[in-house]
């Protein structure tokens, strides 16, 4: 890590991919990530099935409804 510091940590996150019809959504994505300074990463090895993941999309997603709500700014 940038900091030099020992304690990175192995977390599962999700992240979403495009938006609308096209949108992807991966959980359990293993992300290094160093709790001193906030600096995080994908192996390579992650990368690769991250791409695999939105190249076979059709064929290894499961359908599912999500709830999607708009963020409308308050204006003061």
């Amino acid at each position: 890590m940038a900091c030099g510091q020992k304690g990175v940590e192995l977390r599962k996150v999700t992240r979403s991919y495009g938006r609308g019809r096209s949108l992807l959504v991966i959980e359990n994505i293993p992300l290094w990530s160093c709790p001193h300074c906030g600096e995080s990463y994908f192996t390579a090895q992650t990368m690769h099935e991250l791409e695999r993941i939105k190249a076979l999309r059709r064929s290894v997603a499961v359908n599912r409804p999500v709830p999607v709500a708009e963020f409308h700014e308050l204006l003061a």
